[in-house]
């Protein structure tokens, strides 16, 4: 089974891979660099999951052959009641051969209010700022913000594979999520690949 990452980053492929792997024994994973029409730092729920979806679908016309191609966007989406007005989210979009979307996302978390002004101010990459606050170079190709923020506890691989997996609910559940009965999937773990809804 071959599955495309709309990024080049390591992380969202691995998490891609990690996800994939735990349904599917023959998954294989890679990233092709897409464009999209987002700006570099999503700000609300619609701009960030249209990334993940323009990811996707980008990928799927860039290595047509894909069973699957997966979209990663990380967004600031304003939730009520919090300290700073933002939490971060992680959304995936799954696209497979008949152009069937699924979408996901992971547990969400707040940065410090420094870095989300700094953010909202000056419309600037929120890995841009958490180099500058942490030191450590290329975060978001690491162990990401939340790796930090969390001590070491939840590294963003882990986050974005959260988002993966609730991106692949319906595709390991075909008969809750896809009426047409006695045809398989070809998403279905251990199905037909020739079959469709």
């Amino acid at each position: 089974m071959r599955v495309t990452v709309g990024s080049t980053n390591p992380v969202k492929i691995l998490a891609t891979q990690n996800a994939f792997s735990k349904y599917y024994s023959d998954a294989s994973v890679e990233g092709v660099k897409v464009s999209t029409s987002v700006s570099p730092q999503p700000v609300g729920i619609e701009e960030t999951v249209r990334g993940a979806v323009e990811r996707s679908k980008e990928a799927s016309r860039l290595v047509s052959d894909s069973d699957f191609t997966v979209g990663i966007e990380a967004g600031l989406i304003p939730i009520p009641c919090t300290l700073t007005g933002y939490v971060d989210q992680q959304v995936a979009a799954i696209m497979d051969r008949d152009g069937v979307l699924t979408i996901g996302a992971s547990p969400a978390f707040e940065y410090p209010p420094v870095i989300v002004r700094s953010v909202l101010d000056n419309r600037t990459e929120i890995n841009h700022e958490m180099e500058k606050l942490t030191g450590i170079r290329s975060i978001g190709r690491k162990q990401g913000a939340i790796g930090f923020l969390s001590k070491g506890e939840v590294e963003r691989a882990k986050l974005t594979e959260q988002a993966v997996l609730m991106a692949l609910i319906p595709r390991i559940n075909v008969e809750l999520y896809f009426k047409k009965q006695g045809t398989p999937r070809r998403d279905s773990p251990g199905g037909s690949t020739s079959g469709s809804s």
